[in-house]
């Protein structure tokens, strides 16, 4: 019995997630939360308080899971079967958690079966990840803080919710996804700090209007994700927000800007700068007023900054990937082309495509990633961040 689940990732493969169901009207989000983990991979088993049946009903999350429900301690010992020393979790999530279990687990109350698979997990060292959901009232009540300093010194990992009409919201489903895959997973390149660039830069011409391209920034997104999946401490400069908990962010307009911010940033000590913004070659000398839309226009276009040019002559040891986009040629021409950019700013890989034939905004892409090798992998742009961090954790290893 459950959902059929279509397996999109394998980075939950072989990972037993045990979803702990506390008394919040954010309950409901649960059977969405357990079907995204097992499209990841994971096998997911669902503890519920008595409070948390009244709101969601342990049927449900017998469908959701495809596996038994956990609603009290029985003589099969489920919390040591599962949370105790040599058990079968692999972490505890308690989604949503309320102010009340909170208070319980901090002060090693165990009178319910998610605080009971929590106290076992902590005497067995196996990761704990609370989700808060309450009202913003509770969740800002001192005590209620304490308890999670506590906690948190403790080593329990609380992924932050979200105030809004308030109240203190349950975490976004994909960003509890996100941690946990971090959380669970094998940490190759913890230690690492690792710099992304991402999307397209936009010069401005006046008040009103920009000089861009079509790049989405998509592929940055997914290689800032999957660095951070797999440890990394990360740092993401772009035109947009993704506000993930643990991913420092910097909006960046223009191709100056996101040079500026990327130079100084290098200057904290990173391991890795990935160049995959689609920064301006043009900028512009922006007019104060709007331009009247009556009058033909002619601009004139100066050189922009080139960021791995500037990067390379402040930080000649610092690792670079780069990526080359071209228009209307062979593979073997783009493949000739990316190995110049290569060996003229010494970098440790480019990734390669024409993007005549798609990729610009597209959900999928068609690139060869080239260094010493030639590797051409075609597949969504997910799949390609994780090719691509696969051979970052090559580069680190030879570092």
């Amino acid at each position: 019995m459950g959902i059929q689940i279509i397996q999109t990732s394998k980075s939950l493969e072989e990972k037993t997630i045990i979803l702990g169901i506390t008394g919040s009207i954010a309950a409901v989000r649960c059977v969405e939360l357990a079907r995204e983990l097992r499209r990841d991979g994971a096998d997911v088993h669902a503890v519920m308080t008595d409070a948390a049946r009244k709101i969601i009903h342990p049927e449900a999350m017998r469908y959701a899971t495809g596996n038994h429900v956990i609603t009290e301690i029985t003589g099969d010992v489920e919390h040591v079967d599962f949370c105790g020393i040599g058990g079968r979790a692999t972490l505890l999530l308690i989604a949503p958690c309320t102010a009340n279990t909170i208070g319980k687990i901090a002060h090693g109350i165990d009178d319910t079966p998610v605080t009971t698979f929590a106290t076992t997990a902590f005497g067995s060292s196996i990761p704990i990840i609370i989700v808060p959901a309450m009202h913003k009232s509770m969740y800002d009540q001192p005590i209620v803080i304490e308890n999670i300093g506590k906690l948190t010194e403790l080593g329990v990992e609380f992924i932050n919710p979200k105030t809004e009409e308030g109240a203190a919201k349950i975490a976004d489903t994909e960003e509890i996804v996100l941690r946990v895959e971090r959380a669970a997973g094998k940490k190759t390149l913890s230690g690492k700090r690792i710099i992304i660039t991402g999307g397209a830069t936009a010069e401005t011409i006046d008040p009103i209007r920009i000089l861009t391209n079509r790049a989405s920034g998509k592929t940055g997104i997914e290689l800032a994700l999957e660095a951070f999946r797999r440890g990394a401490y990360l740092t993401l400069v772009h035109r947009g927000c993704l506000g993930i908990q643990g991913i420092c962010e910097f909006y960046a307009e223009s191709a100056k800007e996101m040079t500026d911010i990327v130079i100084e940033e290098l200057g904290k000590g990173y391991d890795l700068l990935i160049s995959a913004a689609a920064i301006s070659d043009f900028t512009v000398i922006p007019l104060k007023n709007k331009i009247k839309s009556a009058k033909e226009l002619t601009l004139k276009l100066k050189p922009a900054p080139k960021l791995i040019k500037e990067a390379r002559q402040k930080y000649p040891d610092l690792k670079i990937i780069g990526f080359k986009a071209e228009t209307g040629i062979s593979d073997e021409e783009l493949i000739r082309r990316a190995r110049e950019s290569m060996e003229s700013s010494n970098l440790s890989m480019v990734i390669a495509n024409d993007v005549s034939s798609g990729g610009m905004g597209t959900e999928e892409n068609n690139v060869h990633l080239v260094d010493s090798s030639v590797k051409h992998v075609s597949a969504s742009k997910r799949q390609i961040a994780i090719e691509i961090m696969d051979k970052v954790e090559e580069i680190m290893r030879n570092t």
